[in-house]
């Protein structure tokens, strides 16, 4: 019989690659900055001491978590282990979370009516856009800075524009992680966007990208493209933010995924407009 208990570091370094084998493309470092997340934010599913399934739970404040990264293997699906593990999840990140708490999750178009029958409602939809290749001459402006040579607090407070709870230690990892391009724009010393761009095992992913304009989030998507070395971007785009949207447009970028952000109660609120690009489908 399947047993559900925690994982493990090295557990989750497993789920990751099994992320991997799904085609799912994780930034190289995403393992070691999710567990330094939320240590007590993963389920195991188990099987005669085999680990068969798991998933992220994770608690960012008393008032919301995330529920992402969810695999089972695929010689145990089918079995009823996929739902087991799933509805556990939920209740355990519930019970975790205080009771006005919200919860969000990206779900796969599939799966949508089932996780509305555990409560979530969509919100929006999270559009994959890739940028194969550029041949445009880009000149880096002036105000585009190292992300590490801005003051921190700055960085906490835009980011609370754009994410429902506080998660200064992760953010602080996530910007420092090797290989990671980090960029920020400065007005002066007002800083008026910023994002993040890091390895994976096929190109890189830009996440987040956050702007206080189309124009700002241009300068910091043209700046990250002459940063790359090689191998495509991709970038998370919240379909509520058309102007996101545009910004892909503006590039000739290729849809190529697609979710549902839903939430398990009212729904955060964040100041969409300056979304260009989320920090991750699978913990948020």
């Amino acid at each position: 019989m399947a047993e559900i208990r925690p994982m493990t570091s090295g557990e989750v370094q497993q789920l990751v690659q099994w992320a991997d084998a799904e085609g799912w493309n994780p930034g190289r470092n995403d393992a070691d900055c999710f567990w330094q997340l939320d240590p007590d934010g993963f389920l195991a599913l188990v099987e005669d001491n085999e680990l068969i399934g798991g998933g992220a739970i994770i608690r960012y404040s008393d008032t919301f978590g995330f529920m992402g990264l969810f695999i089972v293997r695929e010689t145990h699906r089918g079995q009823g282990h996929g739902s087991k593990l799933w509805f556990a999840r939920r209740d355990q990140l519930l019970s975790r979370l205080g009771p006005k708490a919200c919860i969000g999750l990206d779900g796969v178009d599939a799966m949508v009516p089932f996780y509305a029958k555990g409560g979530f409602e969509p919100f929006t939809r999270h559009r994959r856009y890739e940028l194969s290749d550029s041949s445009a001459d880009f000149q880096q402006s002036s105000q585009i800075v190292e992300l590490t040579t801005v003051d921190f607090d700055k960085i906490t407070a835009f980011d609370r524009d754009c994410f429902p709870a506080p998660r200064d230690h992760f953010l602080n990892a996530w910007i420092t992680q090797p290989e990671a391009i980090a960029l920020g724009f400065l007005d002066h010393s007002t800083l008026r966007g910023f994002g993040v761009m890091r390895p994976c095992v096929h190109g890189w992913k830009i996440g987040p990208l956050y702007a206080d304009s189309h124009e700002i989030a241009n300068e910091l998507f043209a700046a990250f493209q002459l940063h790359r070395h090689g191998g495509p971007i991709y970038l998370d785009v919240p379909e509520n933010n058309p102007i996101a949207i545009d910004l892909c447009g503006t590039y000739d970028m290729k849809e190529v995924f697609g979710c549902v952000r839903m939430y398990y109660g009212n729904p955060p609120e964040l100041d969409s407009l300056k979304i260009f690009g989320i920090t991750t489908l699978e913990v948020g």
